[in-house]
């Protein structure tokens, strides 16, 4: 049973080598370990420690450069694979070693698994096959790490990393370490399990935690007929434009370039999105954006 060596640092005794590897045995086990990790040759006989683990090729190895991720120790890995019938395979670090989360500790919708690119949070557990699989880091485990937020982060940007998903909204934590949940209405579409997204603070609760939107704000969603609209106000020295959508399809052509059909729809989108009003023939922007 290699269940108490595998993903562990051992003592091995070197018994052969190669042009690239050198042999030790463990236990009647013989491990190789890649020359290029030495910074000098052992002799034969001689003791050697590495970090233990089964590489692609089902081969015993050793490495001195052991990945973040361990035995109850964990650490973010990025996925490199996903496998249906089996679950995401995640880099930890190896160099010849990927590291499986099972399909059995993954979302039951497909659509919500990590794709290439995501990132989890694992440990690494060895089971009675002796194989090394990827565990998730808990809900506990996540907010034992994380740090509280402050209300001056009220509509700042935020990165932050799914750690869980739920029926209830998506549970997030920041890239400095700060826990963050996404409720339905503030999503377009669902995130998936290791997902990074970019987000919005819309809240913090009394626990320090963050209340986030993944949709944009009301002048990013509105059209660039209206960006257009609000930069000529916001360059304005008075911050008023003498164009109401009472203003001659003329004058409007003229100076904005647009229809006054396309020039009406975006007015409608800025006082909607209470960026803008108009009043007696005059567009004003609003003082409180």
């Amino acid at each position: 049973m290699l269940e108490n060596v595998l993903a562990h640092t051992v003592t091995a005794t070197v018994t052969d080598q190669n042009a690239d590897y050198i042999f030790a045995q463990l236990d009647g086990m013989t491990f190789k370990l890649a020359k290029n990790e030495l910074l000098k040759m052992p002799k034969m006989g001689a003791k050697i420690t590495g970090w233990a683990y089964e590489n692609e090729k089902h081969e015993l190895q050793l490495t001195k450069n052991p990945p973040k991720s361990g035995i109850d120790k964990y650490a973010w890995g990025t996925v490199v694979k996903v496998q249906r019938n089996l679950g995401v395979f995640v880099d930890v670090g190896l160099p010849n070693k990927d590291v499986v989360v099972s399909m059995d500790d993954l979302p039951a919708m497909p659509e919500l698994w990590p794709a290439k690119g995501d990132r989890l949070m694992i440990a690494l557990q060895v089971d009675s096959h002796d194989r090394i699989w990827g565990k998730l880091a808990t809900d506990t485990m996540i907010k034992g790490i994380s740090d509280k937020a402050d209300q001056r982060m009220k509509n700042k940007n935020v990165t932050a990393t799914v750690f869980q998903v739920k029926l209830n909204g998506t549970h997030v934590i920041t890239s400095n370490y700060q826990l963050g949940y996404i409720h339905p209405s503030e999503r377009e579409v669902e995130p998936r399990l290791g997902e990074v997204v970019n987000a919005r603070v819309i809240g913090i609760n009394e626990r320090g935690e963050l209340n986030l939107s993944l949709k944009p704000r009301a002048f990013e969603a509105i059209s660039d007929d209206a960006q257009m609209i609000l930069a000529a106000l916001q360059h304005s020295a008075t911050q008023t434009l003498p164009y109401t959508d009472k203003s001659s399809p003329e004058e409007i052509k003229t100076y904005f370039g647009i229809s006054k059909g396309a020039f009406k729809r975006a007015i409608g989108h800025l006082m909607k999105a209470g960026l803008v009003h108009q009043e007696k023939g005059i567009l004003y922007l609003n003082q409180q954006n």
